[in-house]
């Protein structure tokens, strides 16, 4: 099993990412400043959700996030998975908690659009698979 951004997420944030940067021609040197720099937010979040897929991967020996910094693998025994959510101006956002119970310093929080589904689809999936054992 295995959660990754959305294909068609990460083409269109590089899609509005390119739009941008052509719009920097278009704008006075201030403007170039702020529109460059969504630019380069833009380009970099759709690189960054290209190049690290699968996101999150359950096998038989646990789950493996992958980040920039590597990849952190969690053994089934250790694993705790858990849903939070949280409300923050009228929005409620939920997210995916994974900690290592061996290791306190191992804290992963994934949202649904690193996941590409619903962090509490995930969780059960995860549970099902072995989390917790």
């Amino acid at each position: 099993m295995h959660w990754s951004p959305r294909i068609g997420e990460a083409v269109a944030m590089a899609a509005a990412g390119v739009a941008l940067a052509l719009a920097t021609l278009l704008v006075d040197p201030v403007g170039r400043f702020l529109v460059g720099g969504g630019a380069v937010l833009l380009l970099g979040l759709a690189a960054r959700d290209l190049l690290l897929r699968p996101r999150l991967r359950a096998d038989d020996h646990g789950v493996t996030v992958r980040a920039l910094s590597g990849g952190t693998t969690i053994a089934w025994p250790a694993l705790r998975a858990r849903v939070r959510t949280s409300r923050r101006w009228g929005l409620r956002a939920r997210t995916l908690e994974l900690e290592d119970g061996t290791d306190e310093a191992v804290l992963v929080v994934l949202g649904r659009r690193e996941l590409g589904q619903d962090p509490e689809a995930v969780a059960r999936a995860l549970h099902a698979a072995g989390a917790g054992r």
